[in-house]
């Protein structure tokens, strides 16, 4: 058996004990059961490893591992003190606060034990900011759902954090204990916003702001409905389903400008790299970077239909290191599901369909291409969206063809817009303006195709709904390769 075929078996295999124990922990089997499990097939394998059966053996062995790996957290999780206990003690603000509406949400992490964090919500009138030490007193409980659909306390536990400070007394305490490399990027990003919102008005500021640095924070309520119903929050989001479209365009710009395809391909790799560090580098943005990375390497080698071992690659080493993101991180789903969807269903319908433009370079091509991106993506995606947004739009398709192409050379004016701003003003208003026009033509379209009435409409899918949509698709793409390579 090919080796690339034997690590695509061991992938899946890894990712499907992880799905199971996320979704059947502990109703299935117990975690000290799936050690001796664990052990027993290690200790199969390393005396029969030569045996033709070991692929396996092995494959067994790394579903085991990922049950093993997800279990481990729910059980840890499950063995929390559920009456939580008073905490008075020095801790590092962990993260840059975020503000929601009128609420402060701050991360904290004591400085004995920075991996175990709780959540803190404050005012906004004070303050805060990353690596910043504070005295806290105050009673930690473990957070509460307040919506049968959302487990917003597994949402906060994915990433380490199992109580909620509850009636905080704060002082704070003159001292910084963060990483100095990580504030400084936080720096750089807060004053590029700030450049922004100082050179174009609202809402275009909050767009833009939202391309380059992820959230819909900065836009009204309003705005982001109309975002939602048109199918184009994906857009102000730092996800996969962002990244790898907008790399597909940032590759289209770069040979449009001129450079070969091997120049193009670092052009969008630095685009990607800019972006992901002025996000601040949060896990969201890393992840989303990297698949975007992966996506346009298969490109640049020709290999998008046979780059699924390093989509499968980058997942397993995400999950790896934090095995709840395959059921707690609506993200991670997102931008992998879009990515596969990206990589199996663009080949096909550009096989099929675009072949059929005659000038390789003529709008329609352009137009024909991102319609098919968008398409592939939505199609792996749109079954999770259902699920957890439990909305449908129906004009996303049309929205994404009349926005997309726009977004690059908005994204370029807007980026030498605040850059500048920081140097030269100047320059910085003149690119602000070539900025604002395309930002004014998306707010434009977005606001007027939600106005529709049929923008969008209520669509709700069962678990067993997202089980069936998948195993048809697959089935789907298996057939029209399978048939053409009869063909061939």
């Amino acid at each position: 058996m090919e080796k690339s075929k034997i690590f695509f078996i061991l992938s899946l295999s890894f990712i499907g004990g992880i799905m199971t124990a996320s979704f059947y922990y502990p109703k299935i089997i117990d975690i000290s059961v799936i050690l001796l499990f664990l052990i027993l097939a290690l200790i199969i394998i390393f005396i029969f490893y030569k045996n033709k059966f070991s692929v396996i053996r092995f494959a067994l062995t790394f579903f085991i591992l990922g049950i093993f790996l997800v279990s481990g957290k729910l059980e840890k999780i499950k063995n929390l003190d559920q009456d939580g206990n008073n905490f008075l003690g020095v801790v590092m603000i962990a993260k840059e606060p975020e503000i929601k509406e009128k609420m402060q949400k701050i991360i904290l992490a004591p400085l004995e034990n920075r991996k175990e964090k709780f959540l803190l919500n404050t005012n906004i009138y004070e303050k805060y900011e990353y690596g910043e030490n504070l005295k806290v007193n105050c009673q930690l409980e473990i957070p509460k759902n307040f919506d049968e659909k959302f487990d917003y306390r597994m949402y906060l536990a994915k990433d380490g954090i199992f109580y909620e400070c509850k009636s905080p007394k704060i002082e704070k305490l003159n001292k910084n204990s963060g990483n100095e490399i990580y504030a400084i990027l936080l720096k750089i990003k807060n004053k590029f916003n700030e450049n922004i919102n100082q050179l174009i008005p609202a809402p275009e500021s909050g767009l833009l702001s939202g391309l380059f640095l992820g959230g819909s924070d900065q836009l009204s309520k309003s705005v982001k409905d109309n975002f939602s119903r048109t199918g184009m929050t994906h857009i102000v989001a730092v996800s996969g389903y962002n990244v790898t479209i907008i790399a597909e365009y940032l590759m289209l710009v770069g040979i449009f400008l001129g450079l070969w395809r091997r120049q193009a391909f670092y052009f969008a790799v630095t685009g990607i790299i800019i972006f992901v560090i002025l996000t601040g580098l949060s896990s969201s943005a890393v992840r989303a970077g990297i698949m975007g990375v992966l996506l346009i390497w298969a490109m640049k080698n020709g290999r998008l239909a046979n780059s699924q071992n390093a989509i499968l690659f980058s997942a397993c080493a995400m999950l790896l290191i934090n095995p709840l993101l395959f059921r707690w991180d609506i993200g991670f789903q997102l931008s992998f599901l879009a990515t596969i969807g990206i990589i199996y269903l663009y080949p096909i319908f550009e096989n099929y369909f675009l072949h059929l433009v005659e000038m390789k370079h003529c709008l329609v091509s352009t137009v024909a291409e991102i319609l098919f991106l968008s398409l592939s993506a939505q199609i792996f995606v749109l079954p999770i969206i259902m699920f957890n947004f439990e909305t449908l739009s129906l004009i996303s398709l049309l929205a994404n063809v009349l926005i997309l192409p726009i977004i690059p050379f908005t994204m370029l004016f807007g980026f030498i817009a605040g850059a500048f701003g920081f140097i030269f003003q100047p320059i910085a208003l003149i690119f602000s303006w070539l900025a604002f026009l395309p930002l004014k033509y998306e707010t434009l379209v977005i606001n007027y195709l939600a106005s529709l009435k049929y923008a969008s409409v209520e669509m709700k899918i069962a678990w067993w709904g997202i089980v069936i949509w998948y195993i048809i698709l697959v089935g789907i793409i298996y057939f029209i390769k399978t048939r053409r390579k009869e063909i061939v």
